[in-house]
């Protein structure tokens, strides 16, 4: 896949070990993904990842009079024109927006998606729901993916999907957490075909077969996602793949974690082990050339319009790096033995 070489990312030493602070205390499953990053995406990664944390704490506080993604739209157009306000992380993402390229309608959309939390809006269908995740998951996995140098529209669709599989993934697993705070993301027409009603549920938060049945049925949504987000891996840099992959292994391995506790995610939060996680990162290194046959479906259509804005597969150079090339021709290799054994298989089944 055709590689951008971006300008390095510069950030100081104080604005590297807050942004370190931020994604290891923020998500452990991130944080150890990220471990398997190389140096030049792990930085801005990073940075990203901090941004994304402040303004998602900024939005939960909502102590403020004026809405939070007011403040953030402010301190975004302070970003996008070069003179970040005074937050260490603002300054971070600064670099990365400049050093990457980041367009601005994904942070954009980042935003709204924090908006539509304050306005309480209500997601009467999944599509609806994925729209949300568009906005509050997928925008983050398009960002990640310029920041590993990829422009290309099938690999940014497939990263799309990742970001919408976690977040439904993180939506079944906080029924009861965001029952209590006053907030259901379950699609209301699947509770209604449960007998459910969500705001009975807000009111007395408690696992029954209805509720887990739609937990259910989300996370079989969110494998769909899982599965469509695999096969971008082959389209990344032969020494990003680890990262993501287990990225995606670990997050998933939420939804198993779910079904064991009988998809009550009411009373019970699902959680992935050490031991599980340390299991999927070394499958994720050792399994670097996942699938590449569901490469080229369209975006999802929650998803359309941001993979389009930002693909720019002509303005992408031709890879330059030694690991490119190798990360190329290694999948030709993978690609022709898989071809083998399936013509080895046809043969004797024909014998």
């Amino acid at each position: 896949m055709p590689v951008n070489s971006p300008e390095p990312v510069l950030l100081d030493a104080a604005e590297r070990i807050a942004c370190q602070k931020a994604i290891r205390c923020g998500s452990k499953s991130f944080h150890a993904a990220s471990l398997l990053l190389p140096q030049r995406v792990r930085l801005p990664a990073r940075a990203l990842y901090a941004f994304c944390r402040s303004t998602d704490d900024l939005v939960d506080a909502g102590t403020s009079a004026t809405r939070a993604t007011e403040t953030l739209k402010s301190r975004l157009d302070a970003i996008y024109r070069g003179a970040p306000q005074d937050h260490m992380c603002d300054r971070a993402f600064a670099s990365v927006v400049t050093a990457h390229r980041i367009p601005r309608h994904l942070p954009d959309a980042l935003i709204e998606g924090f908006a539509w939390d304050e306005d309480g809006r209500v997601y009467r269908t999944l599509d609806e729901l994925c729209a949300y995740a568009a906005r509050v998951a997928s925008t983050v996995g398009l960002m990640m993916t310029l920041i590993m140098g990829v422009r290309d529209r099938d690999v940014l669709a497939r990263a799309a999907d990742l970001g919408i599989a976690m977040q439904l993934t993180n939506i079944a697993r906080d029924v009861g957490e965001d029952a209590r705070n006053g907030r259901i993301y379950l699609p209301r027409d699947w509770l209604a075909e449960e007998g459910v009603s969500a705001e009975s549920l807000i009111r007395d938060p408690r696992p029954s077969p209805a509720v887990a049945r739609v937990v259910q049925r989300l996370l079989a949504a969110a494998d769909t996602h899982y599965a469509r987000a695999g096969a971008g891996i082959s389209g990344l840099p032969l020494d990003c793949r680890p990262a993501i992959r287990s990225a995606g292994l670990i997050y998933r391995d939420i939804g198993r974690a779910i079904a064991e506790n009988g998809h009550d995610s009411v009373t019970r939060r699902a959680v992935t082990s050490r031991a599980a996680k340390v299991r999927l990162l070394l499958l994720a290194a050792a399994t670097p050339f996942p699938s590449a046959t569901a490469l080229t479906l369209p975006p999802h259509d929650s998803v359309r319009q941001l993979v389009e804005a930002c693909s720019a597969p002509d303005a992408a150079p031709a890879p330059r790096g030694f690991d490119e090339k190798l990360g190329r021709v290694l999948d030709l290799l993978a690609t022709t033995e898989r071809r083998e054994r399936a013509l080895m298989a046809s043969a004797r089944g024909r014998g």
